[in-house]
């Protein structure tokens, strides 16, 4: 006779009949019912009774050696009976733990915290299991989804439980916002940073991606004009790409270019040339962008700059102008050409490399547009190379149209003349012009050190009295088999191997202080800021306007519109209760303290290995030197007085000959005292 057990639905396996609760008996130890009347042996007690599968001698389960395969059964067993006879376990913690042995879904806490701490690497992708798991599929999350209240799911779960009719969070019922509702956004930030996670565990390799790839035209195939392609949608040059350079410099070259960068002409690029429009001028180098009026990087300096009309705060006097820095226009949709200022300039990117050049005292390349019209100095038509200029000041004032710009004070320096002059030579060192605006001025900056570019009273003309900075982008040289050909080298620089936990730190950054997220909050359009940040981009704004007609009788009050910072969303209603990424904020903890902890080892196995070289020569000294001598302390007596009296020059200029004191400093006031510029 068969031994079979109930089944799920509690219906005897033998006689297919669901027998009644007092025919049922459970096993003690496997917790299955069974039918009494269907047993071929009545059990002789109720309580201690174990099923036939349960019940076989513990010796047989045990010499598994002479049988070709360890028997399951066994195995399951003694655990079970290990569970039940542990006494320091209640009898909830035992069916727990019983259920999570049969049902063979869970794993050793303990054999989990020693697999991530021998393989964090490897098993990363861990660090995101117990966070951010959509609450549905208990998986990480496929184009995660994160709700105003700072949850994470994936987006096809998020849809469909929003099918179902439901307006609320899945994990705290708090409400879902209508416009979320009908269209969710991806999460781009956690997505980005799930991806990263998972390419270091499928790769194994710390750090490691996959190559970019780059959809490029080399210089050689490009024609000799700006061109358009057939997919270009606008006539004229609108939509077009650049032609062929011709000059072999790189984009971040500083000063004139001179005729062994021409190997087309071989005369360089001369004061006077004249080029159709900014894409013609960008193929001979003079200014390579040929839209912004700036071309720098915030920490390199600042190259070659644009006179076009774009600012009406511009003076153009020749010799000498004052310059606008860029920003502060609200160019967001539609109003790429808004040239009204909705907000205050400040110094960062270019308008940081352009003060960067003026502590450092760099040339900078200046051309003018026919768009100028307010100038007598630019041209009829097209653009045209006016030379070398150097920044003298900057500073920051209350522009035209109301808000605060960057100022800046450019003063020729070129050893051509000027276009507009009948001189037969260049410049020679003029004292600068008194402006009226310095009273008002704020955030002056003005160069305390000698500059890069001066003028050599022997020689008497301008020239590179320090190195020029080193180029960080690829350089054009002409090819060695083909001198009709340029071609491009890339300078070679040491990799930066930055571990995957560091590009994940960066990776959740804010949107606004392009820092690691403090406190994070995910708005309903997928945009993540810090708590704090977010909410002092909006200090000062109510939630409500009143409003009123002209004879004073009150109107309905209305709603403000508080657009995201990032997008065009209105996040008005989200503002007055944000909540606080919990999930994302726990995954960027245990990045910052994993890394913490790893530059602790390497910091500690670091001083181990200082402490043993030490320890080393300590040793020789004990065998050459028989005693110290009283000579020492006389040596740290003169180091103490050398550093408490150091030479002014040494504080003045560092090892590469570059000025260090006072390059940074700024000079707040009502006047500033105009100086005459002085020259070595």
């Amino acid at each position: 006779m068969a031994e079979l057990p109930c089944d799920p639905d509690g219906i005897c396996m033998v006689c297919k009949q669901k027998p009644l609760e007092t025919e049922t008996l459970v096993c003690r130890t496997c917790v299955t019912p069974w039918h009494v009347p269907c047993l071929p042996i009545v059990p002789t007690t109720i309580l201690d009774w174990e099923c036939s599968d349960c019940s076989q001698p513990l010796d047989n389960i045990n010499h598994v050696s002479d049988l070709p395969a360890p028997p399951i059964a066994g195995d399951l067993v003694s655990s079970i009976r290990a569970i039940e006879n542990d006494t320091s376990l209640t009898d909830e913690q035992k069916a727990k733990k019983r259920q999570q042995l049969v049902g063979g879904s869970s794993k050793s806490t303990a054999e989990t915290t020693n697999r991530r701490s021998n393989n964090n690497n490897n098993d990363l992708h861990d660090l995101f299991d117990d966070t951010v798991n959509c609450s549905f599929c208990m998986q990480l999350p496929q184009r995660p989804v994160t709700t105003p209240c700072g949850h994470n799911f994936c987006l096809k779960c998020f849809e469909k439980w929003i099918k179902q009719g439901k307006r609320t969070c899945a994990k705290c019922r708090a409400a879902i916002p209508a416009k979320m509702a009908s269209n969710p956004r991806i999460n781009s930030q956690l997505a980005t940073g799930i991806r990263m996670a998972k390419l270091a565990r499928s790769e194994g390799v710390d750090g490691s991606s996959a190559p970019k790839v780059y959809h490029t035209v080399d210089n050689d195939l490009r024609p000799d004009t700006a061109f358009t392609t057939e997919r270009a949608k606008k006539t004229g040059k609108a939509n077009a790409c650049s032609g062929k350079i011709f000059v072999t410099i790189p984009t971040d070259h500083f000063g004139p270019i001179s005729a062994e960068n021409d190997p087309t002409r071989n005369r360089g690029v001369l004061v006077g040339d004249t080029w159709e429009d900014r894409m013609e001028c960008r193929q001979w180098g003079a200014h390579f962008p040929h839209v912004a009026g700036i071309a720098g990087q915030s920490t390199y300096g600042a190259q070659s700059v644009a006179l076009s009309g774009g600012y009406v705060d511009d003076e153009d006097h020749g010799e000498w102008f004052l310059y606008t820095g860029s920003g502060g226009r609200d160019l967001s949709g539609n109003k790429r050409t808004n040239k009204n200022q909705s907000f205050d300039q400040q110094f960062e990117n270019t308008n940081e490399a352009l003060r960067l050049s003026c502590r450092k005292g760099y040339p900078v390349r200046v051309v003018r547009s026919h768009k100028e019209k307010r100038s007598s100095y630019a041209p009829e038509a097209g653009v045209r190379y006016d030379g070398v200029y150097r920044i003298e000041k900057c500073w920051r004032k209350i522009g035209i149209q109301g808000h605060k710009v960057c100022r800046y004070l450019f003063v020729r320096c070129d050893n051509e003349a000027a276009p507009w002059t009948s001189d037969l030579s260049g410049d020679r060192p003029r004292p600068l012009p008194i402006i009226e605006e310095f009273k008002n001025a704020i955030d002056v900056t003005e160069r305390k050190g000698d500059p890069s570019w001066d003028f050599d009273e022997e020689k008497g003309c301008w020239l590179w009295k320090k190195p020029p900075p080193l180029s960080k982008k690829p350089v054009n040289i002409v090819d060695p088999k083909d001198g009709s050909k340029i071609k491009v080298v890339r300078p070679k620089e040491k990799k930066v191997s930055l571990k995957i936990k560091d590009r994940l730190l960066k990776e959740f950054g804010c949107n606004i202080c392009h820092k690691v997220l403090a406190s994070p909050l995910t708005t309903p359009c997928a945009h993540n800021f810090c708590k704090a940040c977010l909410e002092g981009a909006f200090a000062g704004k109510s939630y409500i306007r009143n409003r009123a007609t002209s004879n004073g009788r009150s109107l309905r009050t209305k709603k403000n519109i508080m657009k995201c910072p990032t997008c065009s969303t209105d996040i008005a209603d989200y503002l007055q209760n944000p909540q606080v990424n919990r999930e994302m904020m726990g995954v960027i903890e245990s990045l910052a303290e994993q890394m913490e902890e790893s530059s602790e080892e390497s910091s500690a196995k670091s001083l181990e290995s200082g402490d043993k070289s030490d320890e080393n020569l300590r040793s020789d000294e004990e065998t050459e030197v028989p005693k110290p001598c009283d000579s020492t302390e006389i040596v740290l007596e003169e180091i103490n007085e050398s550093d408490l009296n150091p030479l002014p020059q040494k504080r003045r200029k560092g090892a590469d000959g570059k000025a260090v004191v006072n390059a940074d400093e700024h000079i707040d006031g009502a006047e500033v005292e105009i100086k005459a510029m002085t020259f070595n």
